[in-house]
């Protein structure tokens, strides 16, 4: 599916007061911006739409079009558009899933937008998630965050707080599983939810540098550190903290333990919010912690699946393009973008603010300021497809059968080595 969008030269008062005045551009641009986007649901589309508007109208003389393709065609084509007849804009992903990219330089090094004050200093949180080789590849543009969904009418019950540290992690889980209440809920028949387990075990224990290490195939999955991952994870299992027969379900499926009482708490995206409303847990029942200090010192990192922006190496308007990344992370645009009414998520820029959400309110605060620990992108983003997959199978069986765990380790340091 494809269609083109172009907008026209309107002088809209408002989409001026969007620019924000530090990313205003200091020449008038013209000739033809071509952006390519993904971005093809309905609301996404009619964001990206609405951006490309202002966009125009703050710029008159500049032609801009907007080619929106179907997001599962577009993981098939951006190779051969990235070489051949290369739009001006892409949208991507960060980290690792631009690494191709960059390798095969098929995208431009935009550092020199990340050394300009405003965005050094409001996007600094996504900062390495856009970082390959020491450079910067793009521009996010939206993120969510990830963290403990809690029943907080449970926790209220058993007399229990929002844990802070490790000790006090299974200090709640031991005194509701003494009450008859599942500490976690999950589903592992779609492997992914595990890997969410594996990344804020690890971040917490080993930190982001040795996340990305790992998931880099830089790291060997025998090392002690790892291990050191898998003796934590081990201690809730052999508490019995999370629900029986957890591969039998999805993440969605696995809701109603939750909803129901038989567990208190999820570790999970943003997006598990609306499903649990929607089940009847309002916002006096439920409620939100970041994962727990494991390793005192260690700088949280937080998983934050985050979309781009990316200028192709081969782009004809890199001045146009440039302005337009500079829109997209402004501060103003940041805010009208990811309210609820559009993408419902979080700005990635510290001066936006966000919905009157008190779940957007706090992955916002705990994101913004969570620059020293970094921000990842979740497992299955981070490491290559194939290696994701070997890894989540395997964390999937160790939850099952712990005891396996030398030989779940060697199967996926056979791989690391034979994938990277």
């Amino acid at each position: 599916m494809r269609s083109i969008f172009n907008t026209p030269a309107l002088a809209v008062a408002a989409a001026v007061a969007l620019s924000g005045g530090a990313f205003a551009e200091g020449h008038a641009l013209s000739g033809d911006l071509k952006i390519f986007s993904d971005m093809s649901n309905p609301a996404p589309r009619a964001v990206m739409e609405g951006m490309v508007d202002r966009f125009g109208a703050m710029h008159p003389d500049l032609n801009i079009e907007l080619t929106v393709i179907d997001r599962e065609a577009y993981k098939t084509q951006i190779r051969n558009f990235l070489t051949a007849n290369a739009p001006d804009v892409a949208n991507w992903y960060a980290a690792n899933r631009m690494g191709p990219y960059v390798d095969a330089g098929l995208f431009e090094d935009v550092s020199d937008l990340w050394a300009e004050e405003e965005i050094a200093s409001n996007l600094a949180s996504t900062k390495g998630a856009m970082t390959l080789d020491g450079k910067q590849w793009g521009v996010p543009y939206t993120y969510y965050q990830w963290g403990v969904y809690y029943r907080k009418d449970l926790f209220d019950q058993y007399g229990l707080s929002e844990p802070t540290t490790w000790a006090e992690e299974k200090a709640n889980c031991q005194t509701l599983l003494d009450n008859g209440v599942k500490c976690y809920t999950i589903g592992t028949k779609f492997l992914w939810t595990a890997g969410g387990w594996f990344d804020y075990l690890n971040m917490r224990t080993n930190g982001y540098d040795f996340h990305a290490a790992l998931t880099n195939g830089e790291a060997e999955w025998t090392d002690d550190r790892v291990r050191a991952v898998f003796a934590n994870w081990r201690e809730l299992l052999d508490m019995g903290a999370f629900i029986d027969n957890h591969t039998a379900y999805s993440w969605q499926e696995s809701l109603p333990f939750m909803t129901q009482g038989q567990a208190a708490s999820i570790l999970m995206g943003n997006f598990a919010v609306a499903p649990l409303r929607d089940a009847g847990l309002d916002d006096d029942k439920l409620d939100f912690y970041q994962f727990v200090e494991i390793v005192p010192g260690i700088a949280r990192a937080e998983d934050a699946p985050t979309d781009t922006f990316h200028i192709p190496a081969k782009a004809a308007n890199k001045d146009a393009a440039r302005a337009f990344l500079r829109f997209v992370v402004s501060a103003d645009n940041q805010t009208l973008i990811n309210s609820g009414e559009n993408l419902g998520q979080l700005p990635v820029n510290a001066g936006s603010s966000v919905d009157d959400d008190k779940f957007l309110k706090e992955g916002f605060a705990m994101l913004s300021s969570n620059s020293p620990g970094g921000v990842a992108q979740f497992f299955d983003r981070d490491a290559p497809a194939e290696m994701a997959k070997v890894a989540m199978e395997g964390f999937q069986e160790f939850m099952v059968r712990p005891d396996n765990l030398d030989a779940i380790l060697k199967r996926l340091e056979t791989a690391r080595k034979r994938i990277y």
